[in-house]
């Protein structure tokens, strides 16, 4: 019998990834290349497009050579890409501009002014708050200081989109890549005329939107030949990686809540059409037609344990850094830590949010740091938990995946914070998993999204333990006075 294989492709902030899995969700092969950002001055956060579509081709081909996968084996490549990337690209399709990321802070001030004098009206016809993160913000800031890359472009991209043109000369965006540019009316799912004429854009230089099961054909010749793949191999539009990586894990019913932690980190949930808050601190992101992902992203994941380790110039492993921690009981012994080390989204949506040590004494070492840190950042997705709460629900199953997965501390942590079971995923390639899913769905090689529930090699769930439980519930309670008062003062 033939073996069959699917590949998910995800273009994320750190690093490109290719994955190639069973059907099953058995990974068979993987590649990944880190990108390279550049910071030109302060706040800002620049990628080469070139350098990750060169980079995307390469891990591609790696994986298929290390998974000795033959060309009739491979059914479909999957994208998944991380949001808010934007390139200037010129009549001649090529870049005038590097891409500016999510990171990249440079629209601080228009994205303030934006929020002051249009933010509810923005919040209720996009689902995506107002911030520098966000196309719309960098495009008025574009507009704004006349940059010229702006002034001359053809199109307006992100790298998703570029590879796709690069590779496929199309123009096409998938919903939730566009519904998360803050241009997209989301009860329409059409780009909105209100907001072109804020970021002062034409409809032709924004690409067609399209469903994340749309079939692409005819990869270019020499793509084809670098990648080591037949030019004929359909490729799958998939989504963001935020949907991905939940679709990935499987947290796709009701109650079924997903949390990513790497660098940065988000808590989201499935639901049915359009969902905002009262309070504007949770987005909505489209999927599909009839499905958005809710949730909030928060800056500070494991950075700001990477940060914690570099300022005490530590050189192990991050195992041997957190080891000690494991000794020290819940609440670090009073101290306490606020992770906005790299300003922040949800839940404050505060780009000068800083972060903050509460409580020290001279009894703290080390592992105390360290404890409180990876609390912080614990903390800080269980208040994001909570908007999200009480918008769909108590949530019944926490599903969990990205770097600090790896950490048996970290895991442990959240299920008694939550005070639920937390499942993870053997692989951590939830959102190339994702991706991979949804072209197997659009080829009608499985019969729904939900299907891939039967097809996620799960570890054994971690169980919380009730009196830590009811020591974080003291401790948010303090932890939640502090942000009120201290977001005064950022």
């Amino acid at each position: 019998m033939t073996r069959e294989v699917v590949i998910g492709l995800d273009i994320g902030t750190t690093s490109v990834k290719a994955v190639v899995f069973q059907l099953n969700g058995k990974v068979v092969s993987e590649s990944e290349e880190l990108i390279t950002s550049y910071y030109p001055k302060q706040g800002w956060v620049e990628q080469d497009p070139d350098e990750i579509e060169r980079l995307a081709v390469k891990v591609v081909r790696t994986a298929i050579e290390q998974g000795d996968i033959n060309n009739t084996e491979i059914l479909t490549v999957g994208f998944s890409s991380a949001m808010h990337s934007l390139i200037c690209i010129g009549k001649d399709r090529q870049p005038l501009s590097p891409a500016l990321i999510w990171a990249d802070g440079r629209s601080s001030e228009q994205a303030k002014k934006v929020k002051q004098e249009k933010g509810k009206m923005l919040f209720e016809k996009t689902g995506v708050p107002i911030h520098p993160m966000t196309p719309l913000s960098k495009l008025i800031w574009m507009k704004e200081v006349g940059y010229e890359p702006y002034l001359s472009a053809a199109y307006f991209l992100s790298i998703k989109e570029y590879l796709l043109l690069k590779w496929f000369d199309q123009r096409i965006v998938d919903y939730s890549m566009a519904v998360s540019t803050g241009l997209l009316n989301a009860h329409s799912l059409d780009w909105d005329e209100d907001l072109l004429k804020l970021a002062d854009i034409q409809r032709n230089q924004l690409s067609e939107v399209v469903s994340p099961t749309t079939i692409l054909t005819g990869l270019k010749e020499h793509i084809a030949g670098e990648m080591g793949v037949d030019s004929d191999l359909p490729f799958v539009m998939g989504a963001a990686d935020g949907q991905l990586a939940n679709l990935g894990i499987g947290a796709i019913s009701p109650g079924e809540v997903a949390i990513t932690a790497g660098t940065s980190g988000a808590i989201r949930q499935f639901a049915n059409g359009f969902n905002i808050t009262e309070k504007h601190d949770t987005f909505s992101y489209a999927f599909t037609k009839e499905f958005s992902i809710i949730g909030g992203p928060t800056n500070n994941g494991g950075i700001a344990l990477q940060w914690l380790k570099e300022l005490l110039n530590y050189e192990g492993s991050f195992n041997e850094f957190t080891q000690k921690a494991e000794k020290v009981a819940p609440g670090a012994e009073g101290l306490l830590f606020l992770p906005y080390i790299n300003g922040e989204r949800a839940p404050l949506w505060n780009q000068q949010a800083k972060g903050n040590f509460f409580g020290m004494s001279v009894t703290h070492k080390r592992e105390h740091f360290v404890r409180a840190v990876l609390e912080g950042i614990t903390l800080n997705l269980y208040q994001i938990g909570q908007s999200l709460e009480n918008l769909a629900g108590a949530p019944d199953k926490i599903y969990v995946n990205g770097g600090l997965a790896r950490s048996s501390l970290w895991l442990q942590m959240l299920a008694d914070m939550f005070g639920k079971e937390v499942y993870v995923s053997e692989s951590h390639h939830s959102a190339a998993w994702g991706a991979a899913w949804t072209g197997l769905v659009a080829l009608n090689k499985v019969a729904s999204f939900e299907q891939i529930k039967e097809n996620i090699p799960m570890s054994t769930p971690i169980v919380p333990n009730e009196s830590n439980h009811k020591t974080y519930r003291e401790l948010y309670k303090k932890y939640e006075l502090l942000v009120n008062d201290l977001v005064k003062h950022f």
